[in-house]
């Protein structure tokens, strides 16, 4: 069943007439429970996932996501760290967790939003109603939502995606992106320049791209972020790009721009592609 929250039951934010993309936790409250499916995607870099804190605790009725396993495809390091997953990949992970067409879903992560985002981006472009839930695993447990505990195993779900790659940019179309758009690398400036890399071989960026580091995306409203973005060329619709590391910060940052109104394509295999591909141009610098 899709997302019709009503007034009683709280209506889901909007900005310029849109439907948001994010959910509180008090209109997460206020659904009934048989109308929405649960997805929590805790996940560190570093750590292969989150289940010891999902077993942990977790909001009742949610399943556990392994975003390394269910929401990252397989390859060689000129595939990038979390390459993009096929869509048969994704479905199969889906009805794992229970999903069926037309179901309502709800993702969640720690709170920063990253994880639950690329798990946004992959169903959305797959066809489902998907929400991020606003401050993840910290905003609910702050406001006194119930918690479960152990594991929650559900019936096979029976959903068939659309295709998940979207308008997912290649590494070839991430190449030629700035001759007639605004490719965005969400990296912190240090990286950008190529003063610091602490995980991929080279340091540096793809030529012709332009740096708006992720913290100043996701703080502050849709209207800051349209001037920040204004600030890096993007005004008149352009058309935009991100990047990142391995993709999935991309993902927040796509996430962001949705709920300011602009649709962004993300290049998934983002630095960690380019930099493990020989012959790819790297510039350093402002």
């Amino acid at each position: 069943m899709p997302f019709g929250v009503t007034a009683a039951a709280g209506r889901i934010a909007t900005y310029a007439g849109a439907m948001s993309h994010l959910l509180s936790t008090a209109e997460l409250s206020a659904l009934p429970p048989e109308r929405v499916r649960l997805l929590d995607v805790r996940w560190w870099l570093g750590r292969t996932d989150g289940h010891d804190e999902y077993l942990a605790g977790h909001i009742p009725g949610a399943v556990f996501v392994d975003l390394e396993r269910d929401l990252s495809g397989d390859g060689a390091p000129q595939a990038g760290r979390h390459p993009l997953p096929s869509t048969a990949h994704v479905q199969d992970a889906a009805r794992r967790w229970g999903l069926n067409d037309g179901d309502a879903v709800v993702v969640y992560d720690a709170g920063d939003g990253l994880p639950a985002a690329r798990a946004w981006w992959l169903l959305r472009h797959g066809g489902v109603d998907v929400r991020v839930l606003d401050g993840g695993w910290g905003a609910w447990t702050a406001g006194g939502g119930a918690v479960e505990t152990g594991e929650r195993t559900v019936e096979p779900g029976t959903i068939t995606l659309a295709d998940v790659s979207g308008d997912s940019l290649t590494i070839d179309e991430a190449a030629a992106f700035p001759s007639h758009g605004v490719l965005i690398d969400v990296r912190a400036a240090e990286r950008f320049r190529g003063e610091a890399e602490p995980i991929d071989p080279v340091a540096g960026h793809i030529p012709g791209a332009v740096n708006l580091p992720i913290i100043r995306q996701v703080q502050g409203d849709p209207d800051a972020l349209r001037a920040e973005l204004e600030m890096v060329g993007v005004a008149g619709g352009a058309e935009v790009g991100l990047y990142c590391g391995s993709g999935i910060t991309a993902a927040r940052s796509a996430l962001a721009l949705a709920e300011a109104g602009i649709d962004a394509r993300i290049f998934h295999g983002s630095w960690s592609q380019w930099a493990n591909t020989p012959g790819r141009p790297i510039a350093t610098g402002a």
